[in-house]
């Protein structure tokens, strides 16, 4: 049997012309080499060399050579790729996010995180909180970043930070304040569009005024232009409402309920994939500049 050994010993004494100097590179000695490539000229049944000096190949050896400095070539790079992959450095991730986090925090964390990791491939997608928590449970997204959700049994998550509710509605609306902070009882004759990012309302006051909501949008410029069109207000963290145009406005929200945690979602008992490990600690290390960029609140106050 041909070992990738020994067609590695014949591409680096050929390389250097004799066996001292492979020897040394590949930290064998002078006889473990001479007997290797005796081996394999056995198992040929041919010379390689056409003298013991080893500095002039023969055609069959010639022939091996080149064969062989490819195989060893590919070898290389298959192992070097099985260790990147192993050590999170090179693969696929799948990301799936709510809107407001990937077009606003994800960018220059992605950006950053592929600058040290540049054979990684990301496949990010935005959706819904509740769409991304069923694209990692179902596996078709290594990690998600999603609001709560009462019940979450078949995944992970890891709280990022909270983002206070604003009240999204016409500069020339219906509400009873301009600029002030609002409170849900103040909501309650309103007509109200629900989105995805009001899934994880948990107080009985926020449940009692979204309930009533005949209207659902899930599309962030489409909820917009529902509210701008005067079918009502919506509900959503500070985060997606910072490029507002110039006929809405976001009045913050006050008591119970008034804040949405960002967590990082991954399946529970699956191993995870090394690169999807990598990224986590890279987000939880951007976190306290994110959080004070967007003047969001830490998950620790």
């Amino acid at each position: 049997m041909i070992k990738t050994e020994m067609l590695r010993m014949l591409v680096t004494v050929v390389k250097y012309g004799n066996l001292r100097e492979a020897a040394e590179e590949l930290s064998r000695t002078q006889s473990a080499l001479s007997m290797g490539l005796s081996q394999l000229e056995q198992t040929l049944g041919g010379s390689l060399f056409e003298t013991d000096r080893k500095r002039e190949l023969t055609d069959l050896g010639r022939f091996v050579h080149g064969a062989a400095a490819d195989l060893v070539h590919e070898h290389d790079r298959v192992i070097d790729l099985i260790s990147r992959y192993a050590n999170g450095e090179a693969g696929q991730l799948r990301i799936a996010s709510v809107p407001s986090v990937a077009a606003l925090i994800l960018p220059s964390v992605l950006g950053s995180f592929m600058s040290q990791h540049l054979d990684a491939q990301i496949d990010l997608r935005d959706s819904d909180s509740k769409n991304v928590r069923s694209l990692v449970a179902t596996g078709y997204a290594d990690l998600g970043i999603a609001g709560e959700a009462s019940q979450d049994h078949d995944l992970v998550t890891t709280p990022l930070f909270q983002d206070t509710l604003h009240v999204v509605c016409r500069r020339d609306g219906m509400l009873p304040t301009k600029g002030d902070a609002l409170k849900w009882s103040d909501l309650k004759a309103i007509p109200l569009i629900s989105n995805g990012a009001m899934s994880g309302a948990s107080s009985k006051e926020a449940k009692s005024v979204i309930g009533r909501s005949k209207l659902s949008v899930r599309n962030i410029l489409s909820l917009f232009a529902m509210v701008e069109a005067g079918q009502g207000i919506t509900i959503l963290p500070g985060l997606a409402t910072r490029s507002l145009n110039e006929n809405l406005m976001a009045i913050p929200l006050s008591g119970s309920g008034n804040t949405r945690t960002i967590s990082l979602v991954s399946r529970s008992g699956v191993t995870t994939n090394p690169l999807a490990d990598a990224f986590s600690s890279h987000l939880s290390e951007a976190m306290p500049d994110i959080v004070q960029q967007h003047s969001l609140k830490g998950v620790n106050g």
